[in-house]
């Protein structure tokens, strides 16, 4: 191998492990930055993105009922409603969420049912969720899902009276 050939295959070399690191630090700031986040800051009664201020990571809340899993709302049909962003699937849902906000909004303001009847916040996951006596519940993770729907009234019935106590510490 000549003396040239072997420094452009260095310094080409050189460039490849460059360019590798780049993409990776790349890859780690897109996944650090732009992947959903479900927490919600302390002080919010409603768990809303930290980012972007949507309620329920952008899902339409009406489509839960109506088509029986999460659907991602568009922003052409956003509503700011109790210091939240609600994105719906179409204007049809948006206009029966404004009729009925009570009926479609997740319950405890999506924080998880299992730490509100032990008297704590935990923001509850839009890709975790069950709907019971007509309410919609969200949940941190699927354990807890399961443990909810094996007694749900009596997980409802200690997370309301509860639900006071943790609002008060979300308002402060």
């Amino acid at each position: 191998m000549t003396t040239a050939r072997r420094k452009r295959k260095q310094y080409c070399a050189g460039l490849a492990a460059c360019a590798g690191v780049a993409a990776y630090a790349g890859l780690a700031f897109v996944l650090a930055f732009a992947v959903p986040t479900f927490r919600a800051a302390a002080t919010e009664q409603i768990v809303v993105d930290w980012h972007s201020g949507l309620a329920i990571a952008g899902c339409d809340p009406v489509a839960f009922f109506t088509d029986g899993k999460p659907t991602a709302g568009s922003p052409d049909f956003e509503l700011h409603y109790g210091g939240a962003v609600w994105r719906f699937a179409n204007v049809g849902n948006r206009a029966a969420f404004v009729a009925r906000p009570d009926i479609y909004m997740p319950q405890y303001g999506g924080y998880d049912p299992l730490g509100v009847a032990r008297g704590v916040a935990v923001a509850g996951n839009p890709n975790v969720w069950f709907i019971a006596g007509e309410r919609l519940f969200l949940f941190y993770d699927g354990a807890r899902r399961d443990k909810f729907v094996a007694d749900p009234a009596r997980v409802i019935g200690s997370a309301d009276r509860k639900w006071p106590d943790v609002l008060r510490t979300l308002i402060q």
